[in-house]
C-alpha cells in the first residue's frame, strides 16, 4: 500500500474526565472462556495485552447484568454474585497495568439467546423456562412468542442495569457500555420490527428512545460525574442481518435524541464492514458518521478494520479473513475529515495485539490475518 498518515489516530481524545493517549479501542468481543460467567487471569491477560499493544480503551465482552434473565450461558460473563468481583476487579487492574482504560459491556439479551449458531436468525428458539422479556414479546420479525413487559418488569431491568453500573465502577472499572447493538434488548426496544407497543415506550423513532434513556439516566445516576457511558449499538440484527434503526437521517436524529439528552457520552457504532454508506442517498458517511452528524456526540467506528471479511463470513469454520490495507487509506479519509472520533480494530488486534504500533511504524509485513481457529483458544493470543 502506499503512504498514509496514520498519525490522527495517535492523538489524545477527551472521554468523560479522561483523557485517551489514542483513538484505538479493542471492543467487545464474545470469547466464551468464562466458566460459570467468571474471567479467570488469563482473561485478564487477554485484554491488558491489547492496552499494551496500543489500545487506549479496552472493552470488555459483554457482561450479564444483575437480573434473572439477562442470559444463561455459563461461558459469557456476569456482573452479578459476588463470586464474580475479585475476577472482574483483576481485570480492570490488569488494563490499568498497562495504561488503557476498560469498561465492561454491560449486556441484556432479552428474548435473543447468544451463539454463534443464532446468526442471521438460525436456530432462535423461545425458552420461556428464563423467565426471558422484551418489550412486545417479537423473538424475530413477525414472530411473536410472548407477551410484552410490564412496566414494572422495564423498572426492573432498567435498577438492575443500575445496580450493575454501579458495581463495575466499584470495582475499578473507568465507566461502562451499554450493549445496545445486535438484536439484545435495548436494541429491541429501538427497533420498530420488534418494538409494537403503544405506551410511551412504543410507536414514534422518539418513543423507541426511551427505555435506552432511562437505562442510561439510571446509570448515570449511580456514577461520578466525568465517568463515561458509551452506547453500543447497529442496525445488523443476529436476526436480521440486513435490518435498520432507521430509514432516514432524520429517522435516526429522533431515536437518538432521547439518549442524547439522557447523557450518553460515545456512541460505538458496530458495522459489518465500516466502509459502507448508511442510507441510499449521495453520501457516502458509515454509520458512525451519521450518528456523530445528527447527535454531535461523538462516535467510534467498527468494521473489518484491515481486513477483507467481515466478522460473520470470517466465523466460518477453517475459515481466514485476509489482510485488506488498502482500505486503511479510505479510514484514514473518513477520520481526517471529522466522520468519528475513535477506531475499534477487534479481529485484526486479537491476530496481532500490536497492530496499532505496527501500523504506526508501517510494519505492515508483521501484520497477520485473522483465523476462526484463534477463537478456539483465543487467551493464548496474550503471551505473544
Amino acid at each position: 500500500m502506499g503512504p498514509v498518515d496514520f498519525e490522527g489516530l495517535f492523538t489524545p481524545f477527551p472521554l468523560g474526565k479522561f483523557i485517551l493517549p489514542n483513538r484505538f479501542v479493542f471492543p467487545p468481543m464474545g470469547l466464551e472462556v468464562c466458566k460459570n460467567g467468571i474471567p479467570g487471569d488469563d482473561s485478564a491477560e487477554y485484554y491488558a495485552r491489547r492496552a499494551q499493544g496500543g489500545a487506549s480503551l479496552v472493552i470488555t465482552e459483554g457482561a450479564y447484568i444483575d437480573h434473572p434473565a439477562s442470559g444463561d450461558n455459563p461461558m459469557l460473563g456476569r456482573i452479578r454474585g459476588e463470586d464474580s468481583w475479585d475476577a472482574w476487579r483483576n481485570v480492570a487492574t490488569k488494563v490499568h497495568r498497562e495504561g488503557g482504560l476498560c469498561v465492561p459491556e454491560l449486556w441484556h439479551v432479552g428474548l435473543i439467546p447468544s451463539g454463534p449458531d443464532l446468526l442471521a436468525g438460525k436456530g432462535i428458539v423461545y425458552r420461556p423456562e428464563l423467565g426471558q422479556v422484551s418489550p412486545s414479546g417479537y423473538i424475530a420479525p413477525g414472530q411473536k412468542v410472548a407477551e410484552g413487559m410490564t412496566h414494572a418488569q422495564i423498572n426492573e431491568v432498567i435498577a438492575a442495569y443500575a445496580r450493575s453500573a454501579a458495581k463495575a465502577v466499584e470495582l475499578g472499572f473507568d465507566g461502562i457500555e451499554l450493549h445496545g447493538a445486535h438484536g439484545y434488548i435495548i436494541d429491541q426496544f429501538l427497533w420498530k420490527e420488534l418494538n409494537h407497543r403503544t405506551d410511551r415506550y412504543g410507536g414514534s423513532p422518539n418513543a423507541r428512545g426511551q427505555f435506552a434513556a432511562e437505562v442510561i439516566r439510571a446509570c448515570r445516576a449511580q456514577l461520578e460525574p466525568g465517568m463515561p457511558i458509551i452506547m453500543r449499538m447497529s442496525f445488523w440484527k443476529m436476526a436480521d442481518f440486513n435490518a435498520r434503526l432507521a430509514e432516514t437521517p432524520q429517522e435516526l436524529e429522533d431515536l437518538l435524541e432521547p439518549l442524547v439528552d439522557a447523557g450518553v457520552d460515545l456512541f460505538d457504532c458496530s458495522q459489518r464492514r465500516f466502509w459502507e454508506p448508511t442510507f441510499a442517498d449521495d453520501s457516502d458517511l458509515n454509520l458512525a458518521g451519521w450518528v456523530k452528524k445528527v447527535t454531535g456526540v461523538p462516535s467510534c467506528t467498527i468494521g473489518s478494520i484491515g481486513l477483507d471479511m467481515d466478522f460473520l463470513a470470517s466465523l466460518s469454520a477453517d475459515t481466514v479473513a485476509p489482510l485488506n490495507l488498502e482500505r486503511l487509506d479510505d479510514l484514514m479519509r473518513r477520520f481526517d475529515r471529522g466522520d468519528f472520533d475513535l477506531v475499534a480494530v477487534g479481529r485484526a488486534m486479537i491476530a496481532e495485539p500490536d497492530w496499532p504500533q505496527l501500523v504506526r511504524a508501517g510494519a505492515f509485513d508483521h501484520l497477520k490475518p485473522f483465523a476462526t481457529s484463534l477463537m478456539a483458544d483465543p487467551l493464548m493470543a496474550h503471551v505473544k
